[in-house]
């Protein structure tokens, strides 16, 4: 790491760079007078948080201004990380962590009367993302500048996010996410940096100044892409990168003659339509209307990022635009940015008249495509008629990659028209359609996974025909998480611990954690790892009281279930697992089990109903089993609302154990399971997704293993999938099936699940039945171990100690190695 650039030889008195506590109170103090322009009589600890947020971007601006200054003198290659999502969490404590100015902080709040902790609690989660896609992105950030590698991220500035959640009466109810309310101190906003995005319109064919026939497009209508940025600071280093989010508005937002004869509306009517496209993060998509906005919000957010890359390469580097592979990696997080393929082609075709092969040669030797589904649904596509009513001079050139394409998949596998028609960027079934995971494939020189049976499965199944045309395209970079935020920040109680352990330098090489493997038995160490993990219950126990109304014990074990609400991730396999328990119970009320408290958390789309109704009957088990007597003392069921990185940071460390049960060769990779095995978690899961990697590193005798595997589960679905030899051959599963139906979690009701048990019982896509017998039995192994303490905590402090694999810094550096070729840059030497 370089030394960190000094603040001037002023340090003490510089309110602006000094790092001292008193400069610090200073800055703030000056950012309430003058920055918030508050009287001392009304200032809350929010205004604290503003201007202590100010003073903290004061410190990060030098080296922010300096990096990007270092890449541009330099030259550097850079790599350009394109997301839908960034889900970055909050700023304040993770800026103080990487500035390492924690106590500074502290004891400035502390003077002027504040608590540390309920300022930093003032902080709004930016409303960027929703799930392990975006967090997985701002996790890349963090390690890209704690490793000192050129790197910009590109996405966009929703207005708001996707949504905030309540439950009503157990239900998912959706409310508008108003995370800009209060002001984004941690954002600059320079107008002059913006690009003109066209939608719709049609193409003409003209001849350039050499009399080459050209297309040109000619769009009906144009918006306005407005630059913000966020500083990026790495840890214990002088390396700032960027944060670019782009807001669309009107390119004329007032038209003058229309107010002017007084049709009010019609004068800003251009605004407000422009501004619709970054308003909200993924509108519902099922209407017509809310495809075409969602098309609309792809293709902004990419044009003006392509435009700013070329922008800085051409007019800033003073670089030929041909250069652009030596000098830019541009990464496609998922299908979502992959309409870029196209539109760089058209900016190096119609715009910068280069020939067809040399800009589709920078084309492909620019992109980078990172997968992350092996769900056919969730690969996108989109509506033929729609994208050419849109995007008609893009789907020339889709129509031109194709033949291209295809043409080269004939000379390859010659007759083979079924593989053409496969692979084909136009899809044929249920109406014509883009197919953008192929558009983004071919236009591609490297197309990775993001776990080693993801990887292999991409190979095998989704992408097995480009696989077979290009094996040297494609690799697996596992997913990681960065350390700094879920365990340094999210953990101080074992942050400390490790401190006084091991070292603090575990934090920028989790691989060194290994040094706690010899004390995995010592039992004065595990006393220790023991204290930290209560506390961290009580914490979390305190939030689950406030926001859930149930109170639990830190003494149980807290089994936990966060992320996104899906069939395929099975939080109704774990409801299935509580209620076989509660019947347990019921019959006998003096059975002897391990005393636990079930905890989930997580959203459900808007339009997913089969989700809703998971979080609705987890729900009613709660009620049920928190007011019964004969159960509550043994059992606790909680959903916490509207999870986020905020809340996580409470829950992954208090995690005893660690649900992962998706069925094998469904889950790409998960990033959740990683965050609860830093912090100690026991797992229990199906060997799917970066599980496989996981046991593999803990030890198999650390993981709970159970279920069919992914050759298991394919075979069985391709011989015909019977839910009821399953239920038949059960009678407990029986016995649960029919407690829900017949209205024991609703009231008497029978008719408020019918569709999730009929689901269950005649189709069951996600073979839940199939791995329930498995799945109960391991969960007694899991009550049995629990009741050995010492061997508990010697699994718990093998699984952290064998969890360095997994940091998102050792991903980035076999990104920056293996794909982008992207080298450390030193700042301030």
């Amino acid at each position: 790491m370089s030394e960190p650039i000094p603040p001037g030889d002023n340090a003490c008195e510089d309110i602006r760079t000094s790092m001292s506590p008193d400069a610090l109170r200073k800055a703030i103090e000056d950012h309430l007078r003058y920055s918030l322009g508050r009287p001392a009589a009304l200032l809350e600890p929010q205004h604290y948080y503003h201007a202590l947020a100010l003073a903290v971007r004061d410190r990060m601006q030098q080296r922010w201004t300096d990096t990007t200054q270092t890449y541009l003198d330099l030259s550097k290659k850079v790599t350009c990380y394109l997301s839908a999502e960034f889900l970055m969490g909050p700023h304040l404590g993770s800026n103080l962590l990487n500035l390492q100015i924690e106590e500074e902080a502290r004891a400035a709040l502390t003077a002027l009367g504040q608590d540390f902790e309920t300022v930093l609690a003032c902080e709004q989660e930016p409303g960027l993302g929703n799930g392990g896609l975006g967090r997985l992105a701002a996790c890349y950030l963090d390690s890209l500048a704690t490793l000192e590698r050129p790197a910009i991220g590109y996405g966009i500035r929703y207005e708001f996010g996707i949504f905030s959640q309540e439950l009503r009466d157990g239900w998912q109810v959706e409310t508008t996410d108003t995370w800009l309310a209060n002001g984004n101190p941690w954002e600059i906003v320079k107008p002059e940096l913006s690009y003109q995005v066209g939608w719709g319109g049609h193409t003409k064919v003209c001849a350039d100044e050499n009399n080459n026939e050209r297309v040109r497009w000619v769009p009906q209508r144009v918006v306005k892409g407005v630059y913000y940025g966020t500083p990026i600071q790495g840890y214990g280093v002088n390396t700032c990168n960027t944060l670019t989010l782009w807001s669309a508005s009107a390119v004329n937002a007032l038209a003058l003659d229309a107010f002017n004869a007084g049709e009010y509306y019609r004068a800003v009517q251009d605004e407000v339509v422009s501004e619709t496209i970054t308003k909200v993060l993924y509108p519902n998509d099922e209407p017509a209307v809310g495809k075409q906005l969602r098309l609309a919000q792809q293709y902004f957010f990419v044009s003006c990022s392509l435009q700013d890359i070329l922008h800085l390469l051409e007019d800033f580097a003073g670089r030929s635009v041909r250069e652009l592979p030596d000098r830019v990696a541009i990464q496609l997080n998922d299908t979502h940015p992959s309409i870029a393929v196209a539109e760089l082609m058209r900016l190096l075709i119609d715009e910068r008249d280069l020939d067809w092969d040399e800009a589709w040669r920078i084309t492909v030797a620019t992109m980078g495509y990172t997968n992350h589904t092996l769900l056919p649904e969730a690969l996108e596509t989109w509506p033929l008629p729609m994208f050419e009513q849109f995007l008609p001079r893009h789907l020339q050139i889709i129509y031109e990659i194709n033949s291209r394409f295809l043409d080269e998949v004939r000379t390859r596998f010659p007759g083979d028209e079924d593989r053409v028609r496969r692979m084909s960027l136009i899809g044929e079934d249920g109406g014509k359609c883009i197919r953008m995971a192929h558009l983004a494939t071919v236009g591609s020189h490297a197309i990775n996974g993001v776990a080693a049976l993801h990887s292999e499965l991409l190979k095998e199944t989704v992408l097995k025909d480009f696989y077979e045309l290009w094996p040297e395209r494609f690799s697996n970079k596992t997913n990681g998480v960065t350390p700094r935020r879920f365990l340094g920040l999210a953990n101080p109680g074992l942050r400390a611990l490790l401190d006084d352990t091991i070292g603090g330098d575990w934090m920028v090489d989790l691989e060194r954690l290994r040094r706690l493997e010899p004390l995995a038995d010592d039992p004065a160490f595990q006393q220790r790892w023991r204290t930290v993990k209560r506390g961290n219950k009580a914490r979390l126990a305190d939030y689950v009281k406030s926001t859930a109304g149930i109170e639990l014990d830190p003494e149980w074990m807290f089994d936990i279930q966060v992320k996104r609400i899906h069939e395929y991730k099975r939080q109704h396999l774990n409801a299935l697992h509580i209620i076989s328990l509660y019947n347990r119970l019921k019959k006998n009320p003096d059975l002897e089990i391990a005393p636990r408290a079930f905890i989930f958390g997580g959203k459900a789309a808007p339009g997913y109903t089969m989700a809703k109704l998971i979080i609705k009957l987890i729900n009613a088990i709660a009620e049920t089993v928190n007011a019964d007597p004969d159960v509550n003392r043994r059992l606790k069921v909680a959903f916490v609302p509207n999870f986020s990185v905020k809340s996580g940071q409470l829950i992954y460390p208090a995690a005893d154990l660690s649900e992962q049960i998706s069925t094998a060769g469904k889950e790409a990779s998960g990033t959740g399971n990683m965050k609860f095995m830093i912090n100690g978690a026991l797992t229990i899961g199906t060997l799917d997704g970066a599980n496989v990697e996981m046991r593999e590193e803990a030890g198999a005798e650390n993981f709970f293993l159970f279920g069919l595997t992914t050759p298991e589960v394919q075979q069985l679905v391709s011989t015909g999938y019977h839910p009821s030899y399953y239920i038949e051959g059960n009678e407990e599963l029986r016995q649960v099936l029919g407690l829900i139906s017949e209205g024991r979690f609703s009231h008497g009701d029978t008719e408020v699940f019918r569709p999730l048990i009929d689901n269950l019982i005649h189709h069951d896509p996600f073979l839940v039945l199939a791995d329930y017998a498995a799945y109960i039995d391991c969960q007694d192994q899991v009550s049995d171990t629990w009741q050995d303490p010492a061997a508990w905590t010697r699994k718990s402090i093998l699984n952290s100690a064998r969890s360095g694999k997994f940091s998102s810094d050792r991903a980035i550096a076999e990104y920056c190695d293996e794909i982008w070729n992207v080298q450390t840059v030193r700042v301030g030497d």
